[in-house]
């Protein structure tokens, strides 16, 4: 059975919420206090390298925020990242150093490690991006499912995890790229170095090193 525990997806050297995601086994459950370990990690950030245009708003002097993004609190922007035109972060975002955020792309409750590109209309929500995964535009992180209903990570051979989230989007382990149009629905999990081929609608879980091709076929990259 496929491991998908926090340190099995993601190299937390990368991020500045490394001693926070430590806290819990599976990283879903990161999600429900996030806002809230955001606002004391941004709290403690070196005034010298951080503005602060609003409350609860803490951008890099390095970064580069296009004047028509909208960034809501809480939020951080890390060292050299770029925040282009039309971008919507919603609140409880924590975004690392070196990532991308394109032109019409949504965040919401999420982390994006350091390295993290979202650069095309992409909408994420309620997940965690590790260290360098990049969506290709128009790929989508669905956190809702259609009913409604407590979404659940399936993992291969039949095993249902519940995870008591109504929300709750994809887990991204580092490295992993998702192709152009691709739909992650809810409770996907990807493990690290995998490809997701474009435009394929993505289940349940994908073992690290390996690539989902459009028939559902997984192929291993080992």
């Amino acid at each position: 059975m496929m491991r998908v525990t926090v340190t099995d997806l993601f190299d937390l050297s990368h991020t500045i919420a490394a001693e926070y995601l430590l806290r819990f086994r599976d990283p879903w459950d990161a999600l429900g206090g996030l806002g809230t370990c955001i606002e004391a990690l941004g709290a403690a950030l070196p005034e010298e390298q951080y503005l602060s245009p609003a409350a609860g708003v803490w951008i890099h002097q390095s970064a580069s925020v296009a004047p028509s993004a909208c960034l809501l609190p809480p939020c951080i922007v890390g060292a050299n990242s770029e925040i282009r035109h039309n971008a919507y972060v919603r609140g409880a975002v924590l975004i690392g150093e070196g990532c991308v955020v394109g032109n019409a792309t949504e965040l919401k409750n999420t982390i994006l490690f350091d390295g993290v590109q979202v650069p095309h209309y992409n909408y994420v929500g309620d997940s965690i991006l590790g260290y360098r995964a990049h969506m290709g535009a128009g790929a989508i992180a669905s956190n809702v499912k259609g009913d409604r209903s407590p979404v659940v990570v399936h993992v291969a051979g039949g095993a249902a995890i519940p995870t008591g989230r109504k929300k709750l989007g994809a887990m991204l382990g580092d490295g992993v790229e998702i192709g152009c149009g691709s739909v992650l629905n809810p409770g996907t999990v990807i493990g690290r170095g995998s490809r997701v081929y474009p435009l394929t609608s993505v289940r349940g879980t994908l073992p690290p090193c390996s690539i989902l091709k459009h028939d559902g076929s997984i192929v291993s990259q080992q």
